[in-house]
């Protein structure tokens, strides 16, 4: 049965009350979490002129007090620009409070001006990726470890033993290798067969043990509504607006699966990648196979009344029916299949 997702980015183009968008998210996350929703997922970018959210585990920790039960993803945090002691102290508190619902993805990035903007070079973003990830794991063993020529000791410790879930995210050879050289799971940004095959054979080479989740070749955001017409002409802009963003920062070799070649709300809606779904054609996704299910309830700035309404749609009308289908998962990270995350 499908993974089920809530996404916030706390987007908002013309800065409507930013405030009140953040505490609607705390609401629809609690919404989620009573209505037995596997995971809210958020994100990090830096210095967006639209208010892309740039803490997500501040949000994390406030999604952990409006909730029960819900896992709190973060996809990805962008670890080089963290400093890496401070990180591990958050997330094992952060752990340490939500008992254990906490899901990191640690990539690297794909914005050269972010790392300008936080004065981290860009150049070394490799090296300080790999130093971040080898302090996490030592810091949250409670010993003593060596860090940048001193003896530093890390507490409290995490409630996960042997420690809080931790991927790697990425597009490349050089995350997946990173990933298998320390254990760790490995989080492709996008349908990467050849990619996940290289990891796991550079588990066997390193001796090393692993999993991968993996969007789904076809891994559509998701809106909920009674009229999907009516609803794309009034609020297409919204999801054009994200298509957009993303497309004006993926750019080279960068690959993801929230990747889209659109310039109007027509061609964005033929694409796929974003979809406006009846309750009846979202059951239909889960009864033909779909692995996973993810809902934007306030992408590119949609107004918190028309997230409210996808959202009880999918809350009152989808879920039940979920269960006469089978059991919904909840309460373990996909170990095959992976929302898109940015």
């Amino acid at each position: 049965m499908p993974v089920t997702v809530v996404r916030f980015n706390l987007v908002d183009p013309a800065s409507r009350e930013l405030g009140a968008r953040y505490r609607a998210a705390l609401e629809m996350a609690a919404y989620a979490d009573d209505r037995g929703v596997t995971t809210v997922q958020t994100e990090e970018h830096h210095g967006a002129a639209d208010n892309w959210l740039p803490s997500p585990f501040a949000f994390a920790g406030a999604v952990f007090g409006a909730t029960r039960r819900v896992l709190v993803t973060v996809s990805a945090a962008i670890g080089p620009l963290y400093d890496p002691l401070r990180l591990a102290e958050d997330i094992a508190v952060l752990d340490l409070l939500s008992g254990g619902r906490l899901v990191t993805v640690a990539g690297i990035g794909y914005r050269p001006e972010e790392y300008a903007a936080l004065g981290v070079d860009w150049s070394r973003r490799g090296a300080l990726q790999d130093e971040l990830l080898e302090t996490l794991l030592k810091a949250w063993t409670g010993e003593e470890f060596a860090f940048r020529g001193r003896r530093v000791r890390v507490t409290p410790r995490p409630h996960t033993r042997p420690h809080p879930l931790l991927l790697v995210g990425g597009s490349s050879r050089a995350a997946a290798r990173r990933a298998a050289r320390l254990g760790l799971p490995f989080f492709p940004s996008a349908h990467l067969p050849d990619l996940d095959a290289y990891y796991r054979s550079k588990l066997t080479e390193y001796g090393t043990e692993g999993w991968t989740t993996m969007p789904a070749a076809e891994t559509p955001l998701l809106h909920l509504s009674e009229d999907p017409d009516r609803a794309w002409a009034v609020y297409g802009e919204h999801f054009l607006h994200e298509a957009r963003a993303y497309a004006s920062w993926q750019s080279g070799g960068v690959r993801s699966a929230v990747r889209s070649t659109a310039t109007t709300v027509e061609e964005l809606r033929a694409e796929g990648v974003y979809r406006i779904l009846t309750p009846d054609e979202c059951v239909a996704r889960v009864a033909g196979g779909a692995p996973n299910l993810v809902l934007h309830p306030l992408v590119g700035g949609m107004p918190v009344d028309e997230g409210w309404r996808g959202l009880r749609l999918f809350g009152e009308d989808v879920l039940p029916r979920l269960k006469d289908i089978g059991s919904v998962s909840r309460g373990s990270f996909p170990q095959e299949e992976g929302a898109a995350g940015s």
